[in-house]
């Protein structure tokens, strides 16, 4: 548990220097308080992905752009690419989610 919280720290660590050198805004780049933004989505998504017990041993892809989230890789069940965009949907500021889940 220590070295998620490590890992989250650097992470926030990160996204702080990047808010710093990020430019403004255009429809292909992100703005600064966009990218810190998409980055927090894309970091709660994937710790709640990570921490749930059915999806935890899936290897989910997460991709955040404004607040669209983009989820790719490959489960084992359709009800594990429902859970998977539900737990997404649940993360404050996702406008929409992409779910390309992949049943194997």
């Amino acid at each position: 548990m220590n070295s998620r919280r490590r890992l989250i720290g650097y992470l926030a660590l990160i996204l702080f220097v990047a808010a710093i050198v990020a430019c403004g805004s255009t429809t292909q780049q992100e703005g600064t308080g966009e990218y810190v933004d998409d980055s927090v989505i894309t970091t709660k998504v994937k710790s709640l992905l990570a921490a749930d017990d059915f999806l935890k041993s899936f290897q989910v892809g997460v991709e955040t752009f404004k607040g669209n989230v983009q989820l790719s890789g490959f489960v084992n069940s359709q009800q594990a690419v429902e859970k998977a965009g539900e737990i997404t949907r649940s993360v404050k500021g996702v406008k929409s989610v992409k779910n390309d889940l992949i049943v194997k």
